[in-house]
């Protein structure tokens, strides 16, 4: 039974929206033929692989990575190439409509007819979006791709070089009899710490579903198998003899080797004890992620009317948190009447608008003019009184001093000292006069 699992293994990588046609590999551009690297195919040689042996591929949105894994002599994978993705598109979250500008998450499927040797993004394939569990849900959208040239409005870009060496993982695995390989496209490495920064967005429950799949591989090394019932990802399950899995209907009874369970039991038993740690760590806060089918559906109407060649602003609008939304005020291109005349009109109240801010602004500086003119003849005139009256307090003065009298000192002539005899003799006239003055009066001589 293991080994029935082990066979429906394919490649995997992740897409947007990207307006590339399909095209049948009998027809090859000269840049499809490149062989790998002799560096790649040393790699490989060194681990157990040869060049046709079976792919399969795998995409990480937030860490911006697209893994190539081969088959080994064994049987099990291992990752060969691991490329830096140019561009991609949306927010982290599954692709829900049509022109919500999401690249896909979940399990894909490539086969030689979803490879483009002659695309006008030197070269690309398919995804296969949507798969039965995108239809069972009533997601919408086509011409997903992986591609080159770097530039994408909705794909998976890789540089012309980069997509060179993957398509040619593709193209080598098929010449070895691989039918399809499976693409796995992920928000970001399910680890515990991940899983616990985004354990509060609206798309963890699509998220733990898509974990499934991703501790499948990582316990077995082996692209697990994939089916879809109660419109939800099934993974390494067999169906009772008689009984199919139907997308939209109950999940058939279904059995899993016992050495898959125990292995897949222990490695959860690990993940639940670093999940539980992770929620006590410091961890980096979350991307942005899709508000769901309404945010999906706001970014699909600015697709559609910038389809149309109507002024919309140059990137897509974004739903907060509260329900408003955000859209950015720079406007993108004009490609139709419809957005000329749209154009016509913003450049016309554009340029009335200019006008009357610059008829306001010559008003305001007329008004500062005149309050400046203003000031300076007070002030000048401030500075006349000031002058006048200080030149008055100057001729006041200059009269005051020329009329005022000269002062002048009398220094009197020192006395010459008297001997002590003379003032004593003096003193004892001076006695003798007064006594007898006294007794003439009294007696009237």
């Amino acid at each position: 039974m293991f080994a029935k699992l082990a066979r429906t293994g394919v490649l995997a990588a992740s897409i947007a929206v990207a307006g590339c046609n399909d095209s049948s590999m009998k027809d090859f551009a000269p840049e499809a033929n490149k062989p790998l690297p002799d560096k790649i195919l040393a790699d490989m040689r060194a681990k157990g692989m040869v060049r046709t042996s079976s792919v399969m591929a795998r995409i990480f949105k937030e860490e911006g990575k697209l893994e190539i894994w081969k088959a080994k002599t064994n049987g099990r994978y291992d990752m060969v190439a691991s490329y830096d993705i140019c561009k991609w598109s949306g927010k982290l979250g599954p692709k829900y409509t049509e022109g919500d500008r999401q690249a896909p998450e979940g399990f894909y499927t490539v086969r030689p007819s979803q490879m483009n040797p002659r695309s006008n993004y030197h070269l690309s394939f398919n995804i296969g979006f949507p798969n039965a569990y995108d239809r069972a849900n009533g997601r919408t959208g086509q011409n997903l791709m992986v591609h080159g040239a770097c530039s994408s409005s909705g794909c998976y870009s890789m540089t012309d070089a980069q997509i060179e060496q993957i398509y040619a993982f593709g193209r080598d695995a098929f010449q070895g009899g691989q039918t399809e390989f499976q693409i796995q496209a992920f928000p970001f490495r399910m680890t515990a710490a991940n899983m616990a920064r985004y354990r509060n967005d609206p798309n963890y429950e699509f998220w733990k579903m898509l974990k499934v799949g991703y501790d499948n591989f990582e316990v077995t090394k082996v692209p697990p198998k994939v089916d879809v019932c109660e419109k939800r990802y099934v993974f390494n399950q067999v169906a009772a003899d008689g009984q199919t899995f139907n997308p939209t209907g109950p999940c058939p009874a279904t059995t899993q080797p016992d050495s898959l369970k125990s292995a897949y039991n222990a490695y959860q038993s690990t993940y639940d004890a670093a999940f539980n740690s992770a929620l006590k760590a410091s961890v980096p806060p979350p991307k942005p992620t899709i508000a769901g089918i309404k945010e999906a559906s706001i970014v699909s109407d600015w697709s559609k009317r910038r389809a149309r060649g109507e002024r919309v602003p140059i990137d897509p609008p974004s739903l907060n948190t509260d329900g408003s939304v955000t859209e950015t005020a720079r406007m993108g291109r004009i490609d139709s009447p419809a957005g000329r005349k749209m154009a016509a009109l913003d450049a016309e109240k554009a340029a009335k608008q200019k006008a009357e801010e610059q008829r306001l602004a010559a008003i305001e500086a007329a008004k500062q003019a005149k309050a400046q003119a203003l000031a300076e003849k007070q002030a000048a005139k401030a500075q006349a009184l000031a002058e006048k009256e200080a030149a008055k307090n100057a001729k006041i003065a200059a009269k005051a001093a020329k009329e005022a009298p000269v002062a002048t000192a009398t220094i009197a002539a020192p006395t010459e000292a008297q001997p002590a005899e003379t003032q004593a003799a003096s003193a004892d006239e001076s006695r003798v006069t007064k006594l007898k003055n006294k007794l003439l009066g009294m007696f009237g001589g």
